[in-house]
């Protein structure tokens, strides 16, 4: 696949023949590994394109040559890697998967081994491990005990499994594209949650049945202060986990705590509080100082079409109306 057809063709990392150089360079971005082309002689011709954000990246990766690829078991990494085009064989643990368009592979605590096809390219979605274990413990309401793992094949068939990586080909579709939205550190904060929380739901691990099991109510002062902590961080990036882990519980029993007490979830009531904001704030703004889009994203709402809707539904009018006022 060439360069100009490569998703991420815009976030050039690398570009390279050697094997040895490409060991090294690409083990400086994603991790140190082995690397050995299968065939001898063989002329590689690697590419690598991504971008950071926070406490994940997303990667292309290709080495256009047959290669075997052995990393070290990942301590303060995880990955997951979904074949653009062509084949993998994935060892990972006792499991051996052939990893397509269709079934992802999932790197996390077990030794493995890999061998790429000629023709595959990888997208690569990379976790920082202690975040998404933190994010593992906003969760179930307690530290986690002992490393997460997760099974290694994911099937992008699967609804919970297509729905998470619906959120990471926005992601990658907006770095492309170059959208306003990932320059706001409230949206991608609230996206990184979003797909820690989907991968930790959509995919087998050996804490899939604390995170699916039954959690205790939440008595109502405790809905108060999640409430009181909502409206005073509103303007901050704030995820159900976060509001959560502030006032002691999981985020499965606050969320139960507000569906029985206020018929709404922590991030709805969020999002009325934020739509008031953003109100008040168009309310008193120069048309020439601020746009619409300007005071939404900073509110951190990065859908703008879902956020017309919501702000019409709630208000009456169009954010533009009330701007124009």
């Amino acid at each position: 696949m060439s360069d100009q057809r490569m998703p991420l063709a815009a976030h050039w990392r690398l570009h390279m023949h050697d094997a040895d150089e490409a060991r090294v360079r690409i083990g400086e971005v994603v991790g140190a590994h082995e690397l050995r082309p299968i065939r001898a002689g063989a002329r590689l011709d690697v590419r690598l394109q991504g971008v950071q954000f926070g406490d994940f990246g997303l990667y292309v990766l290709g080495y256009g040559a047959e290669v075997s690829i052995t990393p070290p078991v990942a301590d303060d990494s995880l990955f997951v890697e979904i074949p653009c085009a062509g084949t993998a064989e994935v060892c990972h643990g006792r499991e051996t998967i052939r990893s397509t368009p269709e079934l992802a592979a999932v790197l996390s605590a077990h030794p493995r081994s890999m061998r790429w096809g000629a023709g595959n390219t990888q997208c690569i979605v990379h976790f920082d491990r202690p975040a998404l274990e933190a994010h593992l413990g906003r969760l179930i309401g307690r530290r986690p005990d002992r490393p997460l793992t997760f099974s290694s094949g994911m099937d992008l068939t699967r609804p919970p499994a297509r729905s998470w990586w619906s959120v990471a080909e926005l992601l990658r579709d907006e770095a492309e594209t170059g959208g306003g939205m990932l320059e706001q550190p409230l949206v991608v904060r609230q996206f990184e949650g979003l797909l820690m929380t989907q991968l930790l739901m959509a995919q087998p691990s050996n804490y899939i049945d604390e995170l699916c099991g039954g959690q205790r109510r939440v008595a109502p002062p405790t809905v108060k202060r999640a409430v009181s902590l909502i409206e005073e961080h509103a303007g901050e990036p704030l995820t159900v986990e976060d509001i959560a882990e502030a006032v002691g519980v999981s985020a499965r029993a606050l969320q139960e705590g507000f569906r029985r007490h206020l018929d709404k979830t922590p991030m709805g009531y969020l999002r009325e509080v934020r739509l008031d904001r953003v109100r008040a704030e168009l309310a008193v703004t120069d048309r020439v100082a601020a746009t619409v889009t300007d005071v939404a994203y900073r509110w951190g709402f990065a859908h703008l079409g879902r956020f017309s809707s919501v702000y019409r539904q709630r208000f009456g009018e169009s954010p533009s109306e009330t701007l124009r006022r």
